[in-house]
């Protein structure tokens, strides 16, 4: 089911759906060993490292048409990509869709990954959102910044998945799951004007 696009304003940043033109942004966010280890898959990881963005680019393009919620993070000044947010997989499982993220490292330290993460899941839980109950997300145990981020947002970790991440190496990882609810507190992020 098609997803219709939208922009979300944060102040210093804007959630916004990904455009051709970010590929140099994607391309600088995938020469840092974490990005490309945790969130760009196999078969991006496995392509030249001159077609790695465009090839990460290309399907989250189309990612809107195809159920997924793809936000780029983009610096409200300069409409540089520093990060993206998503939710895939909406409405795969009624009313529940899957979370993921990832900050550009000359964007780290600003809590943008946790403000970006909550304010995708306030959209994605409201009635003129998608009217989602339930966003999950999962990351491997030794990624520590990525369980930091989830738990900002307010996201509960809600067990561990043995050996669920697979690296492209074939290595195998045990998970977090966590996990956040429509009915769940709200957490209280601090915006840019408060030097997150």
């Amino acid at each position: 089911m098609a997803l219709q696009p939208r922009q979300i304003d944060l102040g210093d940043v804007v959630l916004r759906p990904f455009v051709a033109s970010d590929e140099a942004a994607v391309a600088l966010a995938l020469q840092d060993p974490g990005i490309l280890r945790w969130t760009a898959g196999t078969a991006v990881i496995r392509s030249p490292a001159d077609h790695r963005a465009r090839r990460w680019l290309e399907p989250r393009l189309q990612g809107w048409l195809h159920g997924n919620a793809i936000f780029a993070i983009a610096d409200a000044g300069t409409d540089e990509v520093v990060g993206s947010v998503s939710l895939r997989d909406v409405h795969r499982i009624p009313d529940q869709a899957v979370a993921a993220y990832w900050i550009s490292p000359l964007a780290r330290g600003r809590r943008l990954g946790a403000r970006a993460l909550d304010a995708a899941a306030r959209w994605g839980f409201a009635d003129d959102g998608l009217g989602l109950h339930r966003i999950s997300l999962d990351h491997a145990l030794v990624n520590e910044g990525s369980c930091h981020v989830a738990l900002r947002a307010g996201f509960q970790l809600e067990g561990v998945m043995r050996d669920y991440y697979v690296e492209a190496t074939g290595r195998r990882h045990d998970s977090h799951l966590h996990a956040r609810l429509a009915t769940d507190a709200v957490p209280q992020l601090a915006g840019p004007a408060a030097g997150s």
